[in-house]
């Protein structure tokens, strides 16, 4: 187990590493300057190129790409992400603001979509045939394929607009006004949710289906358990390993996915502020959201890699 922990941990690394050049080249490559769009926002209608070069040097922008590579990983491990090149605050700061309202978003989208997705397939597969399996079938299906954004605005011009049961937009931290909160969150939280709930539920149905129809599984029934005591304590457990590894990558979905929702609910977390500052190419808040994304989908992988072993006795880390 330890091997296989260090092993996974170098190959993590390395991903990283690759993650931050490529989003590192690619923002530096992009067309246009962010230099010219700071002076823009500073409202200066006259500057000399000396006050151009002079902001680029300020910023580490007239350095070779090595180099300004080379320093911006650096900071890191100094937990120094650099400074935004718009408004001069650290990019730690606002991150540090931001990162705990796109968590408690994602956290609340994983939890709903592991304990609806997952049961909601096993009930599928235990009464495959009958009009429950044929619904959720149907729903998991329309889930998978419903374009978040487009789900968002149209729950927004249902419950908020038509109905006026649920505020428009806008977020409100739960420890200031906990009702608001839970308001707010009921919209953006189904849309991120609903993707994963339809993969769990397809995903658990599919495996609880050919598991039941192993040996042991026909062995137990004829042993006289009861149903629930043969689902739970004999399939389920051996059919969870395809249902964790697709829940591993809906972290990844849920990630992604708040980019699009926090801009459609107007939520001030990691996925708005990537927007905004890939639009303003602002180089150091776009870097350091893609690393800490990068950070969170890697682990996440490396979690659903070594609970295999709890889950299936029969796999050994060598």
């Amino acid at each position: 187990m330890t091997s296989f922990i260090i092993r996974r941990l170098i190959l993590s690394v390395i991903v990283l590493f690759l993650v931050s050049l490529f989003v590192f080249l690619a923002m530096h490559l992009l067309p246009g300057d962010p230099v010219l769009m700071y002076v823009s926002a500073s409202s200066i209608q006259q500057v000399t190129q000396e006050q151009l070069d002079q902001i680029r040097h300020e910023f580490g922008l007239d350095k070779p790409l090595p180099k300004q590579y080379l320093d911006w990983v650096g900071g890191i491990f100094h937990g120094d992400f650099g400074k935004s090149i718009l408004n001069h605050s650290p990019v730690i700061q606002e991150i540090t603001r931001r990162l705990p309202i796109t968590i408690y978003i994602g956290a609340l989208a994983f939890i709903i979509a592991t304990i609806v997705g997952i049961p909601a397939g096993v009930l599928c597969a235990v009464r495959r045939g009958s009009w429950i399996d044929s619904l959720v079938t149907t729903l998991s299906n329309i889930g998978i394929t419903v374009p978040t954004f487009w789900l968002g605005i149209i729950l927004i011009y249902v419950f908020a607009l038509h109905f006026k049961w649920l505020p428009v937009m806008g977020y409100t931290s739960p420890f200031v006004n906990f009702w608001m909160s839970t308001k707010q969150l009921i919209m953006p939280v189904f849309c991120l949710a609903l993707g994963p709930i339809a993969g769990n539920a397809r995903q658990a149905r599919s495996s609880m289906l050919e598991i039941i129809h192993k040996d042991y599984i026909r062995t137990a029934w004829s042993k006289g358990l009861k149903e629930r005591s043969v689902v739970m304590r004999h399939a389920l457990k051996n059919g969870l390993l395809p249902v964790v590894t697709l829940s591993g990558m809906g972290i990844g979905t849920i990630l992604g996915g708040s980019v699009l929702i926090e801009q459609v609910f107007n939520i001030p977390g990691m996925g708005r502020l990537a927007v905004t500052s890939v639009m303003n190419q602002d180089y150091p808040y776009v870097q350091a959201i893609c690393l800490i994304m990068a950070i969170g989908i890697v682990f996440s992988n490396l979690l659903v890699d070594i609970s295999y072993g709890w889950l299936d006795p029969r796999v050994h880390y060598d």
